[in-house]
């Protein structure tokens, strides 16, 4: 059993077993988090009739449809043809389930990451988090699943060249990307990753996937910038870049460095290309930073009973992602930014 996997309540455990059966994506290709919230939910407290409730809820708010059937066989030499095609989904689910059962977890991640660690960006990083949640939970079709749907909504970004780096500090890219006259006039779509294409497609955005150095800190620096981008500004955008790098975190056990620096670099690019989703934010100083730290807020129990009763699948998403990062990173404002999630405090911000 993996070293990140604990047993669940068998009713949960049940109605996880459900989900593979329901599509991994509804309406305009929105993702499906019901698997991997309700795997948060419980690490967070959630009783299964806390995850039943959530996923009844879930299930019917998003019209959420059954997984399709496979229509054609892939192997070994053609499962790379269907890589981007949404509609290809369930032969590659197919080809997956057999490369899971003859390789196990650790050698079907060891195997296939590689290849599709620069589509990182599929469905704006949810195909990454169904593969964390799969290792979490060390299940094969869980993995299965994930390296399925990773492979079907796979999102190429222009590829690195090779250009030296501009800096270490993933703030700065953040800071010049704001100054790319382009993206200020980018018409925005609803769906982040859509977003992600289009701006990384621009001319003046091409360098920026070479101007990061991803050294062997890269993962806690663009940690740091992550938490005080989303306690700055509570953006939509900028949560997913928090619990990105967790779930990056999770598959990083699996990943040779050569694969990791490549899923880090093209991870911080499509961040980069969320600037115009996230209104070109201005992070906080070091001293206003300090002062968010210091406030009162509630406790960690306190913040997962308010998320275990939410029906919104980004604060329970947000609650878990949090708390597991601060475990590793120690900094208090993720407990300040999860609470004001919550609303189990107010605007800190402008006091």
């Amino acid at each position: 059993m993996s070293a990140f996997s604990s047993p669940l309540p068998l009713e949960a455990e049940a109605l996880l077993a459900e989900m593979p059966g329901w599509g991994s994506e509804f309406d305009r290709t929105f993702a499906n988090h019901a698997p991997m919230v309700l795997t948060a939910l419980a690490r967070i407290g959630g009783s299964p009739q806390q995850m039943r409730r959530f996923f009844d809820h879930y299930r019917a708010y998003k019209n959420l449809r059954p997984f399709a059937v496979p229509t054609q066989m892939l192997g070994d030499d053609d499962w790379q043809s269907a890589i981007g095609h949404r509609d290809r989904e369930p032969d590659l689910r197919l080809f997956f389930s057999r490369q899971v059962a003859k390789r196990g977890i650790d050698g079907a991640l060891r195997h296939f990451l590689p290849i599709l660690a620069p589509g990182i960006a599929a469905s704006a990083f949810h195909a990454l988090m169904r593969t964390a949640y799969g290792v979490l939970r060390a299940n094969d079709t869980d993995i299965t699943v994930a390296l399925a749907y990773w492979a079907a909504t796979y999102l190429a970004l222009p590829p690195a060249t090779g250009a030296a780096p501009l800096t270490d500090d993933p703030a700065d890219v953040l800071r010049r990307v704001a100054g790319i006259e382009a993206l200020h006039n980018l018409v925005l779509h609803e769906l982040l990753w859509q977003n992600i294409r289009d701006a990384t497609a621009t001319e003046e955005f091409r360098p920026v996937v070479d101007w990061l150095d991803i050294g062997p800190d890269a993962m806690e620096r663009m940690a740091g910038v992550a938490i005080r981008a989303f306690a700055a500004t509570q953006h939509f955008a900028a949560l997913h870049v928090v619990t990105g790098l967790h779930w990056i975190r999770l598959v990083a056990p699996f990943c040779e460095r050569p694969t990791l620096d490549v899923m880090l670099r093209v991870f911080w690019q499509a961040i980069a290309a969320l600037i115009p989703e996230m209104g070109f934010p201005v992070l906080p100083d070091e001293r206003m930073v300090d002062r968010w730290r210091k406030l009162d807020v509630p406790g960690w129990d306190d913040i997962h009973a308010a998320a275990a009763a939410s029906f919104d699948e980004h604060d329970i998403s947000f609650a878990f992602s949090a708390f597991e990062e601060m475990k590793v990173y120690g900094d208090p404002l993720y407990r300040v930014a999860a609470a004001r999630r919550l609303g189990l405090i107010g605007d800190y911000r402008n006091e």
